[in-house]
């Protein structure tokens, strides 16, 4: 685990006419996000109001349109890349339903996707060579490639494409090489300033304003069809979590409005399946996306989710569904499965000196090794690279967090690696399981020398509110500033002084009963006035939450359950209200950074977390002498978050004297507790363990990477 510090935003006062427009709470977020002048409030709050950037505006775009022309006019084969992510299934989608139009797919027009548990991102040779010999059966050629989602680094197999007489027009938005592929063109936004309007486009987004700019050059085209494309690249743009600012703004919301219509076949029936109405991004990344994904997590081939997006048959369609939905189950249960896999790993790392986490097995599933890299990310606070291994090469996923950028990284060890790529946040990468040693110690040493230290998780609070401020109206304020995302996050809501009146957990079963074991803690909260709310907590148990008699500040988001028609809270941080670590302001003003000393602020920080760690270890007693279950030692070392063999051993040792009996299991992996005779609560303050945590946070995140020694 790692520890976290709450931010609040310097206090803005709105302007009246903004506060009358869009409500008090929604003029303070549009503030503080710096959308204050009215043209740009406009433009935010509709798309009607938004001047939206032309095709042409993208580098390279005249010369893609004028080869495809070329390809229409001369009867050439065209063959569309594709990914096998959400961005890029929806950018598959997009290319061959938008020039399905100018030729008949399936003749001159064909579409190819990696299987993603046997090839990895971007053009390759091998498929090269798959695809052209599935095309000579059919007695054509293949005359251009257009990549979609991908590309811009697979130089290897342009070089081959070229050779072999095949064009390349790559669209994509990921990080570009040193040199320009040789391509006929490149479609990236990344070749553009980052302040302008259409930098952060997604794959999607890339690959309809291609077909923008061919409807351009053909203005006897129905404009129709293009606008039909609009729900696929909403979905593609929320799932491959871009910054949802100018553009890419723009167009999820016309996206999502189509969304909203229900107009093509196959998302109707995704949505009806994960009961969503589809006016939301959330019902984009909480229902379409992750069936989307699942199917190539889990069988690698998603050419069938191409169909499912373009199909007009209702039969086919339906039986595509349900095969998504099969495969959104397993991926569960299989995430599940190795991200247990993978903690016990990390219990048997030195954390205190380890700056990124490079684990690989050959028994993982390469396709949910991306997810379980963010769980890891958020879980302990570092960088993580995840892989399976076939055949002495490792394949996998890295997640970082935000302030370290792992593509940098990365990008100095090539001699180590076969391949990477991807965004600073996440990418893929592939290397020789023998440089694994070498590969660990170089991106670890570059990230001590470049970052100095552990990063400390926040969270940006942007509001403070009251249990009554959560209603209605607030959600109606919020819904104004959707589609929420990155650049333009959810809004983080801080609750003072409030106690838990009820805590539960439970595990979560699939929606036909499948033992998925994903756990949820529901709860009832109240302030001093009396007034109540529920809310949950995902992946957490009761007992991790403070008592009921104390109060606390917690950090939440406000949840509408549209199936139910109510208004509840998701928890996303807590912390006793004696102890809440928030720093006044995101900008601090001089005064307030000298007024106290950095080395008070340090050491508060921390004896905070060790009151804390040891109130959650008094809770976990409390559980398992209750339950009479046992728990790893690496289990509870992650739930108390100390990484340190030594510091946890003196939490044990301090139980007995507060009536718990410890006991191991012959090898000392498994701890059961019981309560003997245990002593009056108010007693329990065990100054060692306390002071050992302490002084194993203080040096740990604050002056050295070494540890307490044994």
């Amino acid at each position: 685990m790692v520890t976290t510090t709450w931010q609040m935003p310097e206090p803005i006062q709105p302007p009246d006419w903004l506060q009358q427009q869009v409500g008090n709470f929604a003029a303070l977020l549009l503030c503080q996000r710096g959308i204050v002048e009215p043209d740009r409030v406009a433009a935010f709050l509709s798309a009607a109001a938004y001047q939206p950037t032309a095709a042409a505006a993208l580098p390279e775009m005249p010369q893609a349109i004028a080869r495809i022309k070329l390809a229409l006019q001369a009867g050439q084969t065209i063959a569309i890349w594709g990914d096998f992510d959400a961005d890029g299934i929806t950018a598959t989608a997009v290319l061959w339903e938008g020039l399905g139009h100018f030729l008949v797919r399936g003749d001159r027009l064909f579409f190819y996707i990696p299987d993603r548990l046997k090839e990895s991102h971007g053009i390759s040779v091998k498929g090269i060579d798959q695809l052209r010999s599935q095309l000579q059966q059919q007695d054509r050629n293949l005359d251009l490639i257009i990549s979609c989602d991908n590309g811009s680094t697979s130089l290897e197999a342009i070089n081959y494409a070229n050779e072999l007489g095949i064009d390349v027009i790559v669209t994509d938005h990921h990080t570009l090489p040193d040199l320009r592929p040789p391509v006929a063109a490149i479609v990236n936004p990344r070749y553009l300033p980052e302040e302008h309007p259409l930098f952060h486009l997604s794959g999607v987004a890339v690959a309809y304003k291609l077909m923008e700019a061919l409807y351009d050059q053909f203005p006897e085209r129905d404009r129709d069809s293009l606008e039909k494309l609009l729900d696929l690249v909403a979905i593609g743009l929320v799932a491959d979590l871009v910054n949802l600012k100018d553009d890419c703004r723009y167009l999820a919301q016309r996206g999502i409005e189509r969304l909203r219509q229900k107009q093509r076949l196959g998302v109707k029936l995704l949505l009806e399946q994960c009961k969503q109405a589809g006016d939301r991004p959330i019902d984009i990344s909480f229902g379409i996306a992750p069936r989307l994904n699942a199917v190539s997590r889990i069988w690698g081939d998603v050419r069938k989710c191409v169909e499912l997006l373009t199909t007009d048959d209702p039969n086919l369609a339906k039986q595509l569904v349900a095969q998504t939905e099969i495969a959104n189950t397993e991926r569960k249960a299989l995430q599940r499965l190795v991200f247990k896999q993978v903690q016990a790993k990390i219990a048997q790392l030195d954390l205190s000196t380890t700056g990124i986490i490079v684990l690989v097995d050959a028994q993982w599933s390469v396709g949910v090794l991306g997810l379980v890299a963010g769980q890891v990310v958020a879980e302990y606070g570092r960088p993580t690279i995840l892989s399976t291994l076939e055949d002495g090469i490792a394949r996998g996923s890295a997640r970082s967090l935000s302030g370290i950028n792992l593509y940098e990284l990365l990008k100095g060890q090539e001699h180590l690696l076969l391949g990477f790529g991807g965004h600073p946040l996440a990418g893929g990468l592939s290397f020789k399981f023998e440089n694994l040693r070498l590969l660990t110690e170089a991106l670890d040493q570059r990230f001590w020398s470049q970052y100095g230290q552990l990063q400390m998780r926040t969270i940006a609070i942007d509001l403070e509110v009251t249990i009554p401020d959560l209603n209605r109206e607030l959600f109606n304020q919020f819904k104004q500033l959707e589609p929420f995302g990155m650049g333009n996050p959810s809004p983080k809501l801080l609750l003072r002084n409030c106690r838990f009146i009820r805590k539960s957990h439970k595990k979560i079963r699939g929606s036909k009963g499948q033992k998925i074991e994903y756990l949820k803690t529901d709860f009832t909260l109240g302030d001093r006035q009396g007034n109540q709310i529920t809310g949950d907590w995902w992946g957490h148990y009761a007992y991790e939450l403070p008592d009921t008699e104390g109060e606390c500040d917690l950090v939440v988001e406000l949840i509408y359950n549209a199936r139910d028609d109510f208004y509840h809270v998701r928890l996303m941080d807590v912390h006793r209200s004696a102890e809440s670590q928030i720093y006044d302001i995101v900008t601090p003003k001089p005064q307030a950074v000298s007024a106290i000393a950095p080395s008070k602020l340090r050491l508060d920080s921390t004896t905070a977390k060790a009151h804390e760690t040891w109130r959650t270890l008094l809770g976990i007693a409390k559980y398992l002498s209750r339950t009479g279950e046992s728990v790893p030692r690496s289990r509870l070392a992650a739930k108390l978050g100390i990484d340190h063999p030594r510091v946890l051993a003196i939490g044990l040792e301090e139980l007995p004297r507060y009536g718990y009996a410890v006991q191991h299991d012959d090898h000392g992996d498994l701890i059961s507790i019981r309560a003997v005779n245990l002593v009056p609560h108010k007693s329990w303050q065990s100054s060692l363990f306390i002071q050992s945590v302490n002084e194993w946070l203080f040096q740990h995140q604050f002056v050295n990477p070494e540890i307490l020694a044994d």
